[in-house]
């Protein structure tokens, strides 16, 4: 492809999301290059437009088609006990941890359709601390978050959830948290009970205090790394001395400017405690 052309894409990509920040205050500016342009591109080809800057004056004008275009640049891929190892670890080596403290606070950031917040529920509920916990769920994106609230899954992927839980440990069967309606899986109600899901944006908003636990997976992957370093100063702000840090299976603090303010507890599943300073 003609070099000057796919320069001038890139500038046209920069001014688009110039725009989307200052007219709608969402900032997708230090998000990973290919995957923001992997996007954009998506929603180009569907919607028959020449290129970004035609993008740039319907997403002014349209704010409908912004809606379509924050779908897509929304990170949503996400299912019940994700990587169960991963939750096998936190049963096993974060759980024991938890225990010694009389009031839990867990932030759940960019939570998506909740999927994990539900196993995180589960995970406690079976472990006898769910009762003692405040679990906060959060993402900027409205749509994914309504759908976090409901709790409400397609049946079709039960039979994937089910064998996700019983490999991260599960003490139950899988069944006795939801309840089955046509094609449709509902979360028990007592699994939202302690928890508040909210609007909040990692990129742009403030700490969120004194959490034991932080729960940020296979988001950090989307960011360069200066994004990637705000946000990591942000979770460290936002737990106590002492608190767990759980990434995605990709992600890692060792490159990062805050990596010597953590130890790692498992370091295969990216779980980490705040150091004490």
């Amino acid at each position: 492809m003609d070099p000057k052309f796919l320069e001038n894409q890139n500038i046209e990509i920069d001014l688009l999301l110039e725009g989307i920040y200052h007219k709608y205050g969402y900032d997708f500016r230090n998000y990973g290059k290919a995957h923001i342009k992997r996007r954009l591109m998506h929603r180009l080809n569907v919607s028959g437009l020449s290129n970004f800057i035609e993008m740039l004056n319907k997403v002014m004008y349209d704010a409908s088609f912004f809606d379509k275009l924050l779908l897509d640049l929304s990170i949503n891929v996400t299912e019940m006990f994700r990587d169960p190892h991963f939750y096998k670890a936190v049963r096993q080596e974060v759980i024991p941890l938890l225990r010694t403290y009389p009031f839990l606070k867990i932030w759940h950031a960019g939570c998506s359709t909740g999927e994990e917040v539900y196993s995180m529920a589960i995970l406690l509920q079976e472990e006898g601390l769910y009762d003692r916990t405040q679990i906060y769920a959060t993402d900027f994106n409205q749509v994914v978050l309504k759908k976090a609230k409901e709790g409400i899954y397609p049946v079709r992927n039960i039979k994937e959830y089910t064998q996700n839980y019983q490999e991260a440990g599960g003490l139950n069967s899988f069944s006795d948290y939801y309840n089955a309606k046509y094609d449709s899986a509902i979360m028990n109600t007592s699994l939202k009970k302690n928890v508040v899901f909210a609007d909040h944006n990692l990129v742009q908003d403030g700490v969120f205090g004194e959490m034991n636990l932080v729960v940020c997976r296979n988001v950090l992957i989307y960011f360069d790394r200066d994004l990637q370093n705000r946000v990591i100063k942000l979770f460290k702000d936002s737990l106590i001395q002492g608190g767990i840090l759980c990434l995605g299976s990709k992600e890692s603090i060792k490159f990062t400017e805050h990596y010597q303010s953590f130890d790692p507890i498992v370091e295969k599943e990216k779980i980490f405690k705040k150091i004490y300073e």
